[in-house]
């Protein structure tokens, strides 16, 4: 009897782990699933955990849509009319491998504010920087789109910087276009 219960309550606990995040709660598309899949896989449990917090929704979308002055960006978190949640992954980048789409998402994941704001998107970009260094070495495509060339630069600037000279916040601070986003002329 003791032997049962046990191995009801190792096999209660496998169950668990692996139930513990319903992809499909995030997103219906395949090629999203994949990516939190991967998230999951390398313990971007922070990640998940944003997006559960934050009740979001992930999907590609074409930002042109919203205004035309998105339809460069690779993705960007919204709130709708009733305040629901959504990480919109531009369109442009649906067939870019699934390393990378993760992540946007993991970059998007730790936006919480309704309006981002400059050091939230310094966190965010080193946040997306840390975990593409640690999902390319895992890809198996290993093409070169603009979407990896993006996040190729975001690393080597992650990794070129230390605890006094911080290469990415440098790099958001003087690029134009998040002068214009952010408001932080």
């Amino acid at each position: 009897m003791k032997r049962v219960i046990i191995l009801l309550m190792f096999l209660l606990l496998s169950v668990n782990q692996t139930l513990a995040y319903n992809f499909s709660q995030f997103s219906s598309d395949e090629k999203v699933v994949e990516a939190l899949k991967v998230l999951h896989n390398t313990g971007a449990e922070e990640v998940l955990d944003n997006l559960i917090n934050n009740g979001v929704k992930i999907m590609f979308y074409d930002l042109i849509m919203i205004d035309y002055s998105f339809s460069k960006d690779y993705a960007i978190t919204s709130v709708d009319t009733i305040g629901e949640r959504y990480i919109l992954i531009n369109s442009r980048y649906k067939n870019s491998q699934k390393e990378a789409l993760a992540c946007l998402i993991a970059h998007e994941s730790f936006h919480t504010q309704n309006v981002a704001t400059l050091s939230e998107e310094i966190k965010c970009t080193h946040k997306e920087a840390e975990y593409w260094h640690k999902l390319k070495p895992l890809m198996t495509d290993k093409s070169s789109n603009e979407l990896t060339n993006r996040l190729n630069r975001v690393e080597s600037l992650y990794l070129a910087s230390d605890k006094n000279h911080d290469k990415i916040a440098e790099s958001i601070i003087h690029n134009q276009f998040y002068k214009n986003q952010l408001a932080s002329k």
